[in-house]
């Protein structure tokens, strides 16, 4: 970000010399072919139109270069491309100081420019006694990597799992353990606590209380009765309710240590629905006594004797159920809950992002709305990142029919699959063979811009060719293998490698290896992009296009016995390290482990 600054500087500098202004910060942007530069600016074109002293838009940029001064002789050239885009090209010696640089801070970013600031990340989120499915896949795993990503930015951040523990469906669920199943309570709970699969068991019941409701309604009545029963503390009620809890956790466990997903909050549980029941009483109070006021939204009941807000910022939405006629609370009333004592608790400047699917993007912003017009949350603080949907031949999932696929079930298939692409006699470990399976699950999700739905396909998750988490791997294995070869003969410490770089003054770049510099540099920019964006796509691109070039890199360079001189090698080993350095780190921001052999 430094020599971006340095760029940005010296064109507003220029223009105080042209007697030009700005109102918006220059542009820069990295052009794709190398022969453009390393970084390209249109300010020319977007300040002709608003000053009378130049004829066309190439010669305005003609002046702001002639005006551009460069005293720390970081630019090796500044040219003029097209109609009026500035190219500049960094200094070989930059660029080799940035490695150098990269190598001593071992891939970490020096400038933590969100020190201070503070962020929550809601993801994850299954319900208790329903099934983990791939569904809850891309929440884990999106909202994993944006909390690696702003952590590694320099926010301090909580990581919260808001288990759906709460609801209607509780309800049906008791009923299910009390009379469905094996016939008695007694007989149900036996058979779910001595099951390997709890949840399956709690599923099984939830799937035949549907069929047999749709043949007899007065069970969904006495669903109801029984949810409102534990919402008002029927001791029996809470029990057979904090037993799904803790059978659904047997399996939440086993799924999270797999992924290698943990969770800041509560023991590392996360904070579930239920722990707000007893907050949503302040948060009526104060739509009740506020929400009127505002002149923003309305508190008011609705023809059935719900309690809704009306939205009257001209913004269209639809009202907001906060309680049921019944008095029942619904999801708006513990969320808005959740929010008031999260901001209480981790500081009023805190922002909170709930990683959810796109299909729930109407509800945010009535939520979001709601919050900003009490006086909440400011806007900007609240954030939904919205992924969009697995896609299968058979269509959306439902756990009411049983029509769903278990992620752990999942899982085991990725590890399955990865055995077959390691190959007959392949000696690679059990603990390998999940860090690739689990890798390229990940890398397959994280590819994408988050909204769009993503159509599962294994033969393009398990490849060792092209855009995929086993590429990225294995090209991390070729690095270092060839730094263990080296190591063999003269173990060279990474100080040492600082000092080889730091005294390269003469060294000339071949094309390849520049390209391979360029890519290392900019490793600092991607991620704070990728963490302001809540974008861990952009991540996944650059790391594809660093493994490309070095893998050309490595075919067109030996590293060893080139014959080039011991300078050469020795620089050539120093870009591996430095791109093993990159991938790793890298990969860790997204939630993947490198291995050691593939």
């Amino acid at each position: 970000m430094k020599i971006t600054k340095y760029i940005q500087q010296l064109i507003t500098k220029s223009l105080e010399r042209l007697d030009l202004k700005t109102e918006t910060d220059v542009h820069l942007e990295h052009p794709t072919d190398l022969s453009h530069g390393d970084y390209a600016s249109n300010i020319a074109m977007m300040l002709f139109k608003k000053q009378d002293k130049f004829s066309n838009p190439r010669a305005l940029a003609q002046a702001i270069m002639d005006n551009i001064e460069d005293n720390n002789n970081l630019l090796e050239k500044v040219e003029i491309a097209g109609p009026g885009f500035i190219n500049f090209t960094l200094s070989e010696q930059f660029l080799i100081e940035e490695m150098a640089s990269l190598i001593e801070n071992q891939a970490e970013l020096s400038e933590k420019e969100n020190k201070g600031k503070k962020v929550l990340v809601e993801y994850s989120s299954p319900n208790i006694a329903k099934p983990f499915t791939i569904g809850h896949l891309r929440s884990t795993i999106i909202g994993d990597s944006v909390a690696n990503l702003l952590e590694e930015t320099g926010y301090q951040v909580f990581r919260d799992n808001h288990l759906g523990d709460w609801g209607t469906q509780f309800g049906k669920q008791i009923y299910a353990l009390r009379y469905l199943g094996e016939g008695s309570l007694d007989k149900n709970i036996e058979k779910i606590s001595n099951s390997e699969n709890p949840v399956k068991e709690l599923v099984k019941l939830y799937v035949d209380f549907h069929k047999q409701a749709e043949e007899n309604s007065e069970m969904e009545d006495e669903a109801r009765a029984i949810f409102k029963s534990l919402e008002d503390g029927d001791s029996e009620a809470r029990e057979l309710w904090q037993k799904c809890i803790d059978w659904s956790f047997v399996e939440f466990d086993r799924i999270y240590n797999k992924l290698g997903v943990k969770f800041s909050e509560n023991n590392g549980r996360g904070y579930g629905e239920s722990d707000f029941e007893d907050k949503m009483g302040v948060v009526i109070q104060e739509l009740e006594e506020k929400a009127n006021q505002t002149g923003l939204i309305s508190y008011e009941q609705g023809e059935k004797g719900a309690m809704l807000v009306s939205f009257l910022d001209g913004s269209k939405l639809p009202p907001a159920m906060i309680l049921k006629s019944d008095g029942a609370t619904l999801y708006a009333t513990r969320d808005l809950a959740t929010d008031k004592w999260r901001l209480s608790h981790y500081g009023q400047d805190t922002m909170i992002i709930n990683e959810v699917g796109a299909e729930q993007s109407l509800y945010f912003r009535q939520l979001f709305t709601i919050e900003e017009a009490l006086g909440w949350v400011k806007p900007g603080q609240r954030v939904h990142i919205g992924h969009g949907m697995y896609r299968f031949k058979d269509g959306k999932m439902s756990t009411r029919k049983g029509n769903v696929i278990w992620l752990e079930d999942v899982l085991d298939e990725a590890v399955a699959k990865a055995t077959n692409l390691a190959g007959e006699g392949r000696s690679i470990s059990a603990e390998s063979l999940e860090k690739i399976a689990f890798g390229a699950l990940k890398w397959s999700d994280l590819k994408r811009s988050s909204h769009l739905d993503v159509t599962f396909d294994w033969d393009e998750i398990m490849t060792m060719q092209g855009n995929s988490g086993p590429y990225l791997q294995y090209t991390y294995v070729r690095c270092k293998a060839i730094l263990d070869k080296l190591n063999a003969d003269s173990e060279v410490s990474i100080n040492q490698y600082f000092d080889i770089l730091s005294n390269l003054k003469s060294y000339s770049l071949s094309e390849i290896e520049r390209e391979v510099l360029r890519n290392l540099y900019i490793y600092s920019e991607v991620v704070i992009k990728s963490a302001s964006e809540f974008a861990p796509h952009h991540l996944t691109t650059y790391l594809f296009n660093l493994a490309q070039v070095f893998n050309k890199f490595y075919g067109a360079h030996k590293v060893m016995d080139s014959g080039d001189g011991e300078e050469a090698e020795q620089f050539r080993a120093a870009i591996v390290l430095a791109t093993s350095m990159i991938i790793k780190k890298g990969l860790a921001l997204l939630g993947i482990e490198v291995v050691s052999k593939m």
